[in-house]
C-alpha cells in the first residue's frame, strides 16, 4: 500500500508518519505540505529513507494534489486551517484551505482510482450542545469558521462516497493534547502545561464549565493509521474519536495541570461568549478494534518531562 499524508508535517502527523512506517502493509509514504503550519523539522523522530517522498505543495493547488496521489492507495487528509478561535479572523482562508482543499483531494481521488480516504474532522462540530454524551448522530452547531468548513467538507466526502463508491471515512476528532515533536501551543492542555511550568496563571475563560473531549496526538495517529489500514473495521461514515472518561470541563484541565506541574494560580476572566461545549459519547469507536491508551495525567506529565529534559 502507498499512503499519502496531506499536512504530513504538522503536528498529528508528526506522530503519525513514524507510526506508518512501522507498518509492514505501507510500502511508500507520501508527504504533502506547504510548510506554513509545519515544518520538515517535526519529521526528526522518522526515518527518512526511501519509503518516503516529500512533495511541497498546496492542497488549494489542484496539480500540487493530484501529482502527489498519483499511485497512492489511500489518502489521509490532514491539512488544514486549525486553532478553531482564531478562524473567525480567517474566515476566507479557512473555508479556501479546509473545504476547497478537501474538494481538490477528493476529485484527485476519485479521477485516479484511490481506494479509501481517511478525512480529518473535529467534535468542534457539535457547538455548544446542552445535552450530553453525544453522538455521531446528534445534529451539529458549529459556531466558528474552522467547524463550518470541516462539516461542509464531510458533507463533500459523503457525496463523493455516494456517487464514487469509494470508502471514505470521517475522524471527528478530541482535543489534541501531549508531546510530539510537531507539538501546537494552541491547545488548552499543551497551553496550560508551559504556562505552569514558567511559574504564570491558569488563564479559564468563563466560569470553566465549558466540556470537552481530549485525545493524546499518539492516540489520535494511531487512529488514523487504524483507519487507513482497516478500512473495513470502519464501516460507519462518521466517528468520534476519543474516550468516555477523556471528557473534562476546561476548569478540570486546569486543576489536573496544576496537580501533575505544580501548584500555580488559576484565574477566572468574565466572557461573555464561551464558545463550543460538548461532551461526546464513543461507543460507535468501539466496534472498529480501535481504543485509546492514554491519560491526560500521563500525557501532562510526559510534556512536563520534555520541557524538563537538558
Amino acid at each position: 500500500m502507498n499512503v499519502l499524508v496531506t499536512g504530513g508535517c504538522g503536528y498529528i502527523g508528526s506522530a503519525l508518519v513514524p507510526l506508518l512506517q512501522q507498518s509492514p502493509e505501507i510500502e511508500n509514504i507520501v508527504i504533502l505540505d506547504n510548510y506554513s503550519l509545519g515544518s520538515p523539522r517535526n519529521l526528526m523522530g522518522a526515518n527518512l529513507d526511501d519509503s518516503i517522498d516529500f512533495r511541497r505543495g498546496d492542497v488549494r493547488e489542484y496539480g500540487d494534489v493530484e501529482s502527489a496521489m498519483r499511485d497512492v492507495q489511500t489518502v489521509i487528509h490532514l491539512a488544514a486551517i486549525t486553532g478553531a478561535d482564531s478562524t473567525h479572523d480567517r474566515r476566507e482562508e479557512t473555508f479556501d484551505v479546509n473545504l476547497e482543499g478537501t474538494k481538490n483531494v477528493l476529485t484527485a481521488a476519485r479521477k485516479l482510482d484511490v481506494e479509501n480516504v481517511v478525512f480529518a474532522s473535529s467534535c468542534n462540530n457539535y457547538g455548544r450542545a446542552t445535552s450530553m454524551d453525544l453522538t455521531e448522530d446528534t445534529p451539529t452547531d458549529p459556531l466558528n469558521p474552522y467547524a463550518e468548513s470541516k462539516q461542509a467538507a464531510e458533507e463533500l466526502l459523503r457525496d463523493t462516497i455516494d456517487e464514487s463508491g469509494m470508502q471514505g471515512v470521517a475522524l471527528r476528532m478530541s482535543t489534541n493534547y501531549g508531546y510530539a515533536p510537531g507539538v501546537r501551543f494552541n491547545l488548552v492542555v499543551n497551553h496550560f502545561v508551559f504556562r505552569a511550568l514558567t511559574r504564570r496563571p491558569l488563564t479559564v475563560y468563563g466560569d470553566g464549565s465549558n466540556w470537552r473531549p481530549f485525545i493524546h496526538v499518539k492516540d489520535a495517529a494511531r487512529a488514523y493509521a487504524h483507519a487507513a489500514l482497516n478500512p473495513d473495521d470502519w464501516d460507519e461514515f462518521v466517528y468520534n474519536v476519543g474516550s468516555n472518561d477523556q471528557n473534562f470541563r476546561i476548569a478540570e484541565i486546569a486543576q489536573v495541570v496544576s496537580e501533575e506541574v505544580g501548584e500555580v494560580n488559576i484565574t477566572y476572566l468574565e466572557d461573555k461568549h464561551p464558545g463550543p461545549s460538548y461532551h461526546v459519547n464513543f461507543d460507535r469507536l468501539a466496534n472498529t478494534g480501535f481504543r485509546t491508551e492514554w491519560t491526560l495525567r500521563e500525557g501532562v506529565r510526559e510534556l512536563a518531562d520534555h520541557f524538563r529534559q537538558p
